[in-house]
């Protein structure tokens, strides 16, 4: 009788759970917070000239400005910046003091457009 009962039980939780990931999972793809820079996961390049290579800094680019953006509250300009540089000027700005500078950190990537 137990037994009958705690099965009902994990099959009504699985069930819950269940329809939980695959709402969650819907909403996500059709979310469009969703970064295009997605789009080029897996990809390789034949080098930095390749056209989409060239597409996929520009959606890095994009979408990094957005992020600093939203966490930071600094404008960048996407052009002025490469999407590496972007990766790499966000994780100084995570490691930053509260006393100190954007404009220090920015100092150390030359502006070129």
């Amino acid at each position: 009788m137990f037994a009958k009962k705690m099965i009902g039980f994990l099959t009504i939780i699985a069930l819950a759970l269940g329809s939980q990931v695959i709402a969650s999972n819907a909403y996500a793809k059709e979310s469009p917070s969703q970064p295009q820079v997605l789009d080029y996961v897996g990809k390789s390049y034949t080098g930095m000239q390749d056209p989409s290579y060239i597409n996929y800094d520009l959606s890095l680019r994009a979408h990094m400005v957005d992020r600093i953006s939203k966490r930071f509250g600094i404008a960048l300009d996407p052009k002025t910046y490469s999407g590496f540089e972007l990766l790499e000027i966000e994780a100084l700005f995570k490691c930053k003091k509260s006393e100190e500078s954007f404009d220090l950190f920015l100092k150390m990537f030359p502006k070129h457009p």
